[in-house]
């Protein structure tokens, strides 16, 4: 039975390929270094528009001219607030942009306002070497190094010295543990329960931050974040995992690349925490069976975020402790306790 695998390795080959959503311009050449927030390519966002009815806001008819009212013409670039039209007397109307934006066009007493977007931009999201190249939409980057992948992440990317606040796998995130002196790292942290506390890590800046986990209501304050956050175990008040833990503290003061790429099952993308080192390595398996000796991350309480190790695999299936019926493996735990466990609740580690 194929098996869901995450990546926790001290050293290994990573071989990624960045795509633009659309045609564009590729703006790296093959051999050439780059860092995690490198542009590989960009592409033209499509600009939404916004139609403003001059005659009713001015109060005019269909007649009415709108000769000396316009202060502005077709190609014109506004700020937001900015006056459009004006009709002075006894009660002056005004019209002003609602955007920023360029007049893209104005047909009959409407002002057509094209907004003001920056053109998408592919980032490397990893210190590598530029492999291939993907006309008009991208390129391969190959690097050697440490990993350790994620569940979620906020979609950006840095690169920037480790700092760990992680004394143990259960600690949570507190105010009281930032201050300025780490502006510019990349942080390892606990869980995070505060909405406060993940503004103060955003404003201070830090260059990006590795959690184990946070509460589920902390993701639109994450979204909005202008640092790459990644979360190691999911949401909740999750410990993180003893692998990830030691790896990722070992590594304190080293340069580490931070991708917060959405978790993507079709596309294989995933967050993850990138440790450029001087190695030569081989790239890993993507794609493996479940198998006796295997090192597991368990998913589910009581025992989430655990590791084990598989000593027997039951793909015809087993009678769980609820009483289902499913595929299963026998998990042996740190404490040597044997657990009985759907495969559907664990991932490997490879």
């Amino acid at each position: 039975m194929q098996a869901t695998v995450t990546h926790i390795l001290p050293v290994t080959h990573v071989k990624r390929t960045r795509l633009l959503p659309a045609s564009g311009r590729v703006l790296v050449r093959t051999g050439q270094k780059v860092s995690a927030t490198d542009v590989l390519a960009e592409v033209s966002s499509q600009s939404p528009h916004v139609l403003v009815d001059i005659r009713k806001g001015l109060g005019l008819g269909r007649q009415d001219s709108l000769e000396g009212v316009m202060q502005h013409a077709e190609g014109d670039v506004l700020a937001k607030g900015d006056i459009i039209a004006q009709q002075k007397g006894l009660l002056t109307r005004t019209v002003r942009a609602p955007i920023d934006g360029r007049i893209a066009a104005v047909i009959g007493g409407r002002v057509l306002m094209e907004v003001d977007t920056k053109p998408y931009q592919l980032l490397a999201g990893i210190a590598g070497v530029v492999t291939e190249l993907v006309p008009d939409r991208g390129a391969v980057i190959e690097a050697n190094g440490g990993l350790v992948q994620g569940v979620w992440g906020n979609g950006r990317a840095a690169q920037g010295v480790l700092i760990s606040l992680l004394k143990n796998p259960n600690e949570e995130l507190t105010s009281a543990m930032l201050d300025v002196s780490m502006r510019g790292a990349i942080v390892i942290a606990g869980s995070c329960s505060s909405a406060d506390t993940l503004k103060i890590a955003i404003e201070l800046p830090l260059r990006g931050l590795i959690l184990s986990s946070m509460t589920a209501d902390l993701i639109p304050v994450a979204l909005e974040a202008n640092i790459p956050i990644v979360l190691i175990e999911g949401f909740g008040h999750l410990p993180m995992n003893s692998a990830a833990f030691k790896l990722l503290t070992t590594n304190e003061k080293r340069d580490v690349c931070l991708n917060a790429t959405p978790w993507n099952p079709y596309s294989g993308d995933r967050p993850e925490v990138f440790i450029p080192l001087p190695v030569e390595a081989q790239e890993p398996a993507e794609i493996v069976e479940y198998r006796t000796g295997q090192s597991v991350r368990i998913h589910g309480a009581p025992l989430t975020s655990q590791i084990g190790e598989i000593i027997r695999v039951r793909p015809e299936g087993a009678t769980l402790p609820t009483g289902l019926i499913a595929p299963a493996a026998d998990v042996r735990l740190g404490n040597q306790e044997a657990v009985l466990l759907p495969l559907a609740n664990l991932d490997v580690l490879e």
